[in-house]
């Protein structure tokens, strides 16, 4: 069937592989928001925020309902979010964010993770002051107003800094004013493409390829986990 088919079917299998592991984890956070805070997105940011940033990866509708309704489930796990800090080849230092029901687990995962790539585990709170917890909103630039109008207007809301790459803006603020500016985003009608709360090097660092190389052996394997939500480096 010559390259091309080759090609378009390890295309998709990447897609498919890439979505088998996206999807339960944003499955997750959805069930967590609903369960934390209710299953009415209108009366609940968090939920608000992870449908949308559900809806942004093209996860079905069905498997964003069923999350939710999972939420009231009797059977469903207690999940735990924790975060796990290491340190890495080549001074990079590791924040990995993580919502589990079973702690034992997962520790031991990332601790293995680590180890086996040249990485440590370090006690909790060890490497949080070397990051800044930011809330940061992403959206394509919009067409009724201007950068300086949209600052002024956010800055009540709690924003820090709007940030532009070609057309997407960076809407950055303290992680406590998630939702005021979430909501602020919203009144002004401007459609979010992402929602998060990140943690930001105070001072990042700066790796050749091979070096990098190193580094992410060990991001992509803690990303895999199933229990690991997100993963945050000191890397410039």
């Amino acid at each position: 069937m010559g390259r091309a088919f080759e090609y378009r079917r390890a295309s998709k299998e990447a897609r498919w592989d890439k979505m088998s592991k996206l999807f339960p984890k944003l499955a997750k956070a959805i069930t967590m928001a609903a369960k934390e805070g209710g299953s009415d997105p209108e009366m609940n940011a968090r939920l608000r925020t992870a449908i949308m940033n559900a809806k942004a990866q093209n996860m079905p509708k069905d498997n964003i309902k069923s999350a939710i309704e999972r939420a009231s489930g009797k059977d469903t796990a207690t999940y735990t979010e924790v975060t796990y800090e290491g340190k890495a080849p080549h001074g990079v230092l590791i924040m990995a964010e993580a919502a589990t029901d079973n702690n034992t687990r997962t520790v031991a995962n990332v601790k293995v993770c680590l180890s086996k790539n040249g990485g440590t585990l370090v006690p909790t709170g060890s490497l949080e002051f070397m990051f800044s917890r930011k809330a940061v909103f992403e959206f394509d630039a919009p067409e009724n107003i201007s950068r300086d109008d949209l600052e002024l207007e956010l800055i009540e809301a709690g924003l820090e800094s709007i940030e532009v790459f070609e057309d997407t803006w960076y809407v950055y603020g303290d992680y406590t004013n998630f939702g005021s500016l979430s909501k602020a985003l919203e009144e002004k009608e401007i459609e979010i493409k992402k929602g998060s709360l990140e943690r930001i090097a105070l001072n990042p660092v700066t790796l050749t390829e091979e070096q990098m190389a190193d580094v992410e052996k060990i991001v992509d394997r803690l990303e895999d986990d199933d229990d690991i939500q997100a993963v945050f480096t000191n890397i410039a």
